[in-house]
């Protein structure tokens, strides 16, 4: 029996954030749109530079700005972002027009870790671009949109490897906790688990969490029909494509 897996875009678009400022005066906010490929960025220990092109996807100009930060997790799997210089991309600000694209180039300044892999956050954000009114009257306190695109970075030596353990435990007839802890040295991005019992599909969940080496998450996995106790497997799904097996007891 086929389990069916919804695989990661190629490419990916932009949510809308808050912009961290405040303008007392109304404003006409020009929020373009941009894509940026790829959308996950892999560099081995060899790599200096790599290419990475942003295209103004809109049919008004734009003008773009990238952070890079070290991306760590904590150990109940929340991100923890912080700025760094280990990267460098230039140029960092960038201005596109209408349907344009432009390469960037992203480099590496710090020395590889040898022992683990190094993840990290390219954020390229909108800046808003304000048109001021002419009319008092017209005069408000107003907060800006911008767009922003978080992309993750992995500089991966050639040793490092996830090794991802799940913990499964019943919440009630119709659903299950996994506490998914990666004892490995390099990250892990879990597309699915399914609950099979021999060829049927018991329960599943499906997302996209990120498991960084050392941290652990848990996943909530939902069934359509109470489940009975007694033996099962937990098919890990990976975004790789990959899969693993861990047999279980239901509780």
């Amino acid at each position: 029996m086929k389990h069916p897996i919804s695989r990661p875009r190629a490419a990916a678009r932009l949510g809308r954030l808050p912009f961290a400022a405040l303008l007392f005066a109304a404003a006409a906010v020009h929020a373009g749109s941009f894509s940026v490929v790829p959308v996950r960025i892999y560099m081995s220990p060899n790599d200096r530079a790599v290419a990475i092109t942003i295209t103004n996807e809109g049919d008004t100009e734009v003008a773009l700005q990238a952070d890079l930060y070290t991306w760590s997790q904590k150990p109940d799997g929340s991100d923890d972002l912080v700025l760094t210089e280990d990267l460098l991309v230039a140029p960092p600000i960038l201005r596109l027009g209408p349907g344009a694209r432009q390469v960037v180039r992203l480099a590496r300044l710090a020395p590889a870790d040898m022992a683990r892999q190094s993840a990290y956050r390219m954020i390229v954000r909108e800046v808003p671009e304000v048109t001021l009114p002419k009319a008092e009257k017209d005069i408000l306190l107003q907060l800006p949109v911008s767009l922003a695109m978080s992309m993750p970075v992995f500089v991966t030596p050639p040793a490092a490897r996830r090794d991802v353990q799940c913990r499964i435990a019943r919440l009630d007839a119709r659903s299950f906790n996994a506490l998914c802890q990666n004892a490995g040295n390099a990250y892990a991005q879990v597309r699915a688990i399914l609950l099979l019992r021999g060829q049927d599909e018991l329960a599943r969940f499906e997302g996209g969490t990120y498991l960084l080496p050392g941290a652990r998450h848990s996943l909530s996995i939902k069934a359509d029909r109470p489940i009975a106790a007694g033996p099962a497997v937990a098919r890990l799904f990976f975004d790789d494509g990959q899969s693993v097996d861990q047999a279980l007891q239901l509780p």
